[in-house]
């Protein structure tokens, strides 16, 4: 039997568990494992939502197990901690429970072609107090202890007879940053609704960015033009040209010696590859990334492929792949096709990647969205406004139908916008 193992049921893993799982539900001779460090999959692009309140985690997750007994695959939760090539086997970590009591011991799993998509960590370029004292978006659980903390926050606030100023700074301005930091606005603006004393004076958001202007992916300075009037309409305080150099419980310094207070460091500036790849003795780059041939194979090992921020592929102009949504949507679905070819011929030529940019947007929150549309062609095509919100929610109810096909998913995007109607605006627990 044909072993095959995905590690990371991130967007580009849950789509190329559905390209794989469809012609090969019916083959008996091929075992198909997704494995997670989570039990359940939320679109990345919407973690900052999660952190927030604005997103409920009940109506917008999918159980990896549910969506696995569907669709015909295995599903096994684990962290990634090793690899055996000689003996082509994943090595997970025990599971415990948040007492540490362990559950699930160390346990391995064979495979004879291997995928590798755990995406990218925060990269906090080993600046002082960042790990320390800044909160990250990486993952799901980070997100839900994010939003506990803001929440606590805005409480404590509202009790207090002459409250302080609640500071929260952003570092970062790409879409993750952008975005948290008119959410953040967004939530204040509903919590007042719900008896909350939030007024414009007692909520300070700092955006950090070490470049010269906000959301640099975008390609058209108008665009970035009018992300930047927006913030600065919302009365968020912009630090460009700013770089961090150290972080503390109060806030953070820059290389001007300018401190900038902080209740809450939120760390959104630049990626690189989780640390345990560079202990499964591949190749990584200077970034942690496995460096893949243009097919997605790892230069060290033709029975292990990459995809997505974890990976570094190389293009015809010299350049590697972007740490992108669409680039790892786009590996994924390519080496499903490889995989389905090896399975048929193991000397079949491999597709491969070559990346297009198909555009890039930013959503803040009810206030304005802007974004490119196919950015390969000439520039692209600059929208905003509602064309561009509509464009934007598209993305996710594309990817719901991936993974649930149209009759599931169309239902269960109706029910979600049903639910919106009964249920707070904000996730208050």
């Amino acid at each position: 039997m044909t072993k095959i193992v995905v590690v990371g049921g991130g967007a580009g893993g849950m789509e190329l568990m559905g390209s794989l799982s469809k012609p090969l539900r019916h083959c008996s001779d091929v075992s198909l494992t997704l494995v997670d460090i989570s039990n359940h999959h939320i679109w990345k692009p919407l973690l900052h939502e999660l952190a927030s309140g604005s997103l409920d985690e009940g109506l917008n997750a999918v159980d990896y197990r549910a969506h696995a007994a569907r669709n015909g695959y295995h599903f096994e939760q684990g962290e990634l901690i090793g690899l055996d090539r000689f003996s082509r086997k994943v090595i997970l970590a025990p599971q415990t429970d948040a007492q540490g009591t362990e559950l699930v011991p160390e346990r391995s799993l064979e495979y004879d072609y291997l995928v590798l998509g755990i995406g990218a960590v925060t990269n906090d370029f080993g600046i002082p107090g960042v790990q320390e004292h800044c909160e990250f978006l990486d993952l799901t659980q980070q997100a839900m202890s994010l939003r506990q903390k803001l929440l606590n926050r805005f409480l404590q606030q509202a009790n207090e007879d002459r409250p302080e100023p609640f500071n929260i700074t952003i570092v970062g301005a790409g879409a993750t940053g952008t975005e948290m930091a008119a959410e953040m606005h967004h939530v204040a603006d509903i919590l007042e609704g719900y008896g909350y004393t939030v007024g414009p004076d007692q909520l300070k958001v700092n955006l950090v960015e070490a470049g010269p202007h906000v959301m640099p992916a975008l390609p058209k300075s108008c665009l970035r033009d009018a992300v930047e009037e927006q913030l600065q309409e919302l009365g968020v305080q912009l630090f460009t040209d700013t770089r961090v150099t150290s972080v503390t419980a109060d806030g953070l310094y820059t290389q001007y010696d300018q401190m900038i207070p902080s209740d809450i460091t939120i760390w959104a500036a630049g990626v690189k590859g989780p640390q345990v790849l560079s202990k499964l003795g591949l190749e990584v780059n200077g970034q942690n990334q496995l460096m893949v041939e243009p097919n997605c194979r790892s230069l060290s090992d033709s029975r292990i492929f990459a995809f997505g921020d974890c990976a570094a592929c190389p293009q015809p102009d010299g350049s590697f792949t972007p740490p992108r949504g669409q680039t790892a949507r786009q590996m994924a679905l390519m080496i499903a096709d490889n995989l389905l070819r090896l399975l048929d011929d193991r000397e079949a030529p491999l597709k491969e990647y070559l990346y297009k940019d198909l555009g890039s947007f930013v959503n803040m929150a009810k206030f304005h969205t802007v974004g490119n549309l196919f950015s390969f062609i000439r520039g692209g095509i600059a929208v905003q406004g509602c064309p561009a919100r509509f464009v934007y929610a598209s993305l996710y109810r594309r990817h719901m139908l991936a993974l649930h096909g149209p009759i599931k998913g169309l239902a269960l995007l109706a029910l979600n916008g049903m639910q919106r109607w009964f249920r707070p605006q904000l996730k208050l627990w």
